[in-house]
């Protein structure tokens, strides 16, 4: 299905994850058409009727913990989540709860345990990975002697990411080895990857084991809302959670 993106990673069976393009829902531009987001000015009903098909297409145990997202890093556990939850990440040990994140050029991880006993989804944006989210979700997970792995969604590529000196300054004060996820741009500014600073992050956090980041949401148009491309428009969905 073209409104789904399954991760290419070698998780328990237990472990559900998947992640949405924009095709395939019943929005009206510039929200087309799955537009799961209900905070980015699209008709109520549409959204809702977008949710409803997403949990039949992927036989949703219940409806999924949707955050209000601050680019922070506050992490909760699923069942905890309320409407108007404000986070930034979500994990869960029990099976039922869904975890998920939206995006729309930002970076969605899918984080599980090998052992198939843990799951969690973050929303990173630079602001969040500044604030290393990654590691904070983590502290999450069953023990520190848990093997994780991790998918990156689909994000704004490592050549049109620009962003300004002050962004990297605040990378580089942080590690210097950051400063090699970062390249000048034509126009005097910097590329930032995103999908490097976050591999950088779960490789310090004992993540070896890293899968996906090869799409770019702002120069592949079809399949992918982008906020840097459009400004106004919908959002996508990263989802996991695990089975009975």
């Amino acid at each position: 299905m073209r409104s789904l993106i399954r991760p290419d990673w070698p998780a328990p069976a237990r472990v559900r994850a998947a992640s949405t393009t924009r095709l395939g829902g019943v929005s009206q531009a510039p929200y087309d058409s799955l537009n799961l987001g209900d905070h980015v000015g699209d008709q109520a009903a549409d959204v809702a009727a977008n949710r409803r098909l997403l949990g039949q297409w992927l036989d949703l145990p219940g409806e999924p913990a949707w955050l209000r997202q601050v680019h922070g890093k506050q992490v909760i556990a699923a069942e905890a989540v309320r409407p108007d939850t404000a986070a930034d990440a979500v994990y869960t040990g029990r099976p039922g709860p869904v975890c998920v994140v939206q995006t729309a050029d930002c970076l969605p991880v899918l984080l599980c345990d090998e052992a198939g006993t843990w799951v969690a989804a973050v929303h990173c944006g630079w602001r969040g990975l500044a604030l290393e989210i990654l590691p904070a979700t983590l502290e999450r997970a069953p023990s520190r002697t848990a093997r994780i792995m991790a998918w990156l969604g689909p994000a704004i590529g490592p050549d049109v990411f620009e962003v300004g000196d002050e962004v990297r300054a605040t990378f580089v004060a942080l590690r210097a080895d950051y400063a090699a996820c970062f390249r000048p741009s034509p126009a005097g500014r910097w590329l930032a990857d995103i999908y490097g600073l976050a591999r950088l992050q779960l490789r310090s956090a004992g993540v070896l084991a890293v899968y996906g980041g090869t799409h770019c949401t702002v120069t592949e148009v079809e399949p992918f809302f982008s906020y840097r491309r459009d400004g106004r428009t919908g959002r996508m969905a990263s989802l996991i959670w695990l089975a009975s």
